[in-house]
C-alpha cells in the first residue's frame, strides 16, 4: 500500500537551491504551495522580482495531499450562505471559486501546461447512507438559488450512479495539481527572481522591509506574501497573530486512491450532504479507472488511530464500488473558519496572508494569489471586503458586490475562459443561439427557424468582453456594458457600433482542452 499522495508518484516537481547569501527583491513570497507558486508566476508575469521561499521542498505539503476539484461550489451549502450573509455576498463567494477555475485555465493556456485539467459536471447529493425529505428540499433550494445567481444548476431525483437526489453543477473541473505546480515554479528563477527550498523564513523587519532566514541570512523586499496555509506571525504582533490562529479551526482529511473498472461511474466529482462529507472523483486512466474517495475530517490532533478512518472509507468505497482495489492511502489538512469564509487581506501593513480555504483549496488558494498582487499593486479587488483578515461579521444583505464590481477585469476574463455551451452543431434547437467550441475556436452559433445556422465571432466589438444568448429575446447581449446584437450579428443597442465578425460554416483550427 502506497502512504503517499497519488499525485507524488508523477509529481516532476522542480528541485532549487537554499538562500545563501542576503537578497533583494520586490516581493518575498513564503510558501511554495499552489497560493504562493500562483503568486509568483503572477508578479514576474507582471515584471516584478519574486523570492519564493519554502521551508521544505517545493510543491506544498497541502497541495500535494489535496483531491484536487476545482469547484466554485462551497463547503457551506448555498442556502446557508444566503441565510447568513446575503445573496450578493452568496453570488461573490461563488463567483470568486469560478474566476479562480478561470485564472488556473489562463495559466495553462499561457504556458502550454500538460496538467490533466478537464471541465466536468460537479454532483452535490444526499449520502448513500439515505436521506430525509428535508435533506432533499435543501438540495432542491440549492439548484434554484445557483441558478438564479448565474451558476448553472439543475436538481435531480437521481444522480448519475450514486442514484440520491442531487444537484449537477456545470462547468466544474479537475486537474493533476503537482503537475500544474510544477510548470509554474519553472517559470520564476531569472531576471532577478528565486526560488530557494529548505530555507525556512523567520523574523520580519519592519524598516527596512526584510525576511529573515535561517541565522545569517535576510532577503530584502519592499511585500511579503504569506502562503503558508496557517499563517505565520509575520510583522504582526504576538496578540494580533494569535487572534487570527483562534480563529482558524485545523481539521485532518483522509483519502484513498483505487483502481476500478473502467466506465464504471461517470468522470465527474462529487460531495455529499453528510457530516463530516465525503468527496469522489473519478479519472479515466489506460485499462482502468482510478478513483479518489476522501472524507472521515476530524479536528487534528484529536484522533490518535488514523487507520480507522482508512477503514471505515475503504468500507464505504467497497459498498459503492466493490471492485475497487485500493492502491493508494494518504490524508492532508483542511483549514476551516467561523463563518465558512476565508481570511485573505493585510494583516500588517504591506503583509498579505490567505487562509482558512475548508474544502476549496485549489480555488481559494488561486484566487488568494489574485489578491495577493492586487493588494501589492493597490488595485481594487471585488472580494477585499467579503474576506478581509479582520472582519467582524458580514450582515446579510449589506454587501454590495454586483454594483460595485459589475465591470471589474475579472468578470472579463470568466466570460473569455469559461467552459463552452457545447462542441457541436447538434446543441442548437431551431431560434436558439449557443456560444460552441468548434474545432478550436469559441463561437456565437445560431440556427434559425428554417434550421440554418449562422456562426459570429461571440467577442463584443465594444471591449471585447463575451456576448451571450438571450433566449427570451433571441438577441446576442454583452453582459460587460450593455451592448445587444441580433440573432446573426448586427448591432441593435449600443454602446457598440460595428457588429460581430461573422465567420465562416466551419472555422479551423486546434482543439483547446482547456
Amino acid at each position: 500500500m502506497d502512504t503517499t499522495s497519488y499525485w507524488a508518484d508523477s509529481k516532476g516537481l522542480p528541485s532549487f537551491g537554499t538562500l545563501k547569501e542576503n537578497s533583494q527583491v520586490d516581493v518575498v513570497i513564503v510558501g511554495a504551495g499552489i497560493t504562493g507558486a500562483t503568486a509568483a508566476f503572477l508578479l514576474k508575469k507582471a515584471g516584478y522580482t519574486v523570492a519564493l521561499v519554502e521551508r521544505g521542498t517545493c510543491g506544498g505539503f497541502d497541495t500535494i495531499n489535496t483531491t484536487a476539484h476545482l469547484t466554485c461550489v462551497t463547503d457551506k451549502p448555498l442556502h446557508k450562505l444566503v441565510a447568513t450573509f446575503g445573496k450578493e455576498a452568496a453570488q461573490a463567494t461563488w463567483e470568486a471559486g469560478r474566476t479562480a477555475i478561470d485564472q488556473i485555465v489562463a495559466n495553462i493556456r499561457a504556458e502550454s501546461i500538460e496538467c490533466e485539467f478537464k471541465w466536468v459536471p460537479g454532483y452535490y447529493h444526499a449520502p448513500s447512507k439515505g436521506y430525509d425529505k428535508a435533506e432533499r428540499d435543501s438540495l432542491r433550494e440549492d439548484a434554484r438559488i445557483a441558478d438564479e445567481l448565474g451558476f448553472p444548476a439543475e436538481f435531480m431525483e437521481s444522480i448519475p450512479w450514486i442514484e440520491m437526489p442531487g444537484v449537477q453543477f456545470s462547468h466544474q473541473a479537475k486537474f493533476h495539481p503537482a503537475k500544474y505546480v510544477a510548470a509554474l515554479l519553472r517559470t520564476i528563477p531569472g531576471r532577478g527572481s528565486h526560488v530557494f527550498e529548505k530555507t525556512e523564513a523567520g523574523k520580519i523587519d519592519e524598516e527596512p522591509l526584510a525576511v529573515h532566514c535561517g541565522e545569517h541570512k535576510r532577503i530584502r523586499c519592499r511585500y511579503v506574501i504569506l502562503a503558508t496555509h496557517t499563517p505565520l506571525m509575520g510583522k504582526t504582533n504576538t496578540l494580533s497573530a494569535t487572534l487570527l490562529q483562534t480563529k482558524l479551526f485545523l481539521y485532518t482529511s483522509y483519502a484513498v486512491g483505487a483502481k476500478i473498472p473502467e466506465d464504471l461511474a461517470p468522470e465527474a466529482c462529487f460531495w455529499d450532504t453528510d457530516e463530516p462529507y465525503h468527496y469522489f472523483r473519478i479519472d479515466r486512466r489506460h485499462g482502468f479507472d482510478f478513483a479518489i474517495f476522501g472524507g472521515e475530517d476530524h479536528k487534528t490532533g484529536q484522533v490518535t488511530d488514523s487507520s480507522k478512518a482508512y477503514e471505515r472509507l475503504e468500507r464505504t468505497l467497497g459498498k459503492l464500488m466493490p471492485k475497487a482495489r485500493v492502491t493508494h492511502r494518504w490524508s492532508g489538512q483542511v483549514v476551516a473558519t467561523p463563518d465558512g469564509l476565508p481570511y485573505m487581506g493585510e494583516s500588517a501593513d504591506r503583509q498579505f496572508v490567505a487562509t482558512g480555504f475548508g474544502g476549496n483549496g485549489m480555488t481559494f488558494g488561486t484566487l488568494g494569489a489574485m489578491m495577493a498582487v492586487d493588494a501589492f499593486l493597490k488595485r481594487k479587488n471585488p472580494w477585499a471586503e467579503l474576506f478581509d483578515v479582520h472582519r467582524r461579521k458580514l450582515i446579510g444583505g449589506t454587501f454590495q458586490y454586483l454594483k460595485e464590481n459589475k465591470d471589474y477585469p475579472y468578470f472579463m476574463l470568466r466570460d473569455w475562459l469559461g467552459g463552452a455551451e457545447g462542441k457541436s452543431l447538434k446543441a442548437i434547437k431551431r431560434n436558439h443561439g449557443k456560444i460552441l467550441h468548434l474545432n478550436g475556436r469559441k463561437v456565437a452559433a445560431y440556427r434559425n427557424a428554417f434550421g440554418k445556422v449562422t456562426l459570429c465571432s461571440p467577442v463584443c466589438t465594444h471591449l471585447k468582453c463575451i456576448v451571450a444568448w438571450n433566449d427570451a429575446e433571441s438577441t446576442w447581449d454583452c453582459p460587460c456594458h450593455g451592448s445587444r446584437f441580433a440573432a446573426t450579428g448586427e448591432v441593435l443597442a449600443g454602446p457598440v457600433e460595428e457588429p460581430l465578425e461573422k465567420l465562416e460554416a466551419e472555422p479551423v483550427g486546434r482543439e483547446i482542452n482547456a
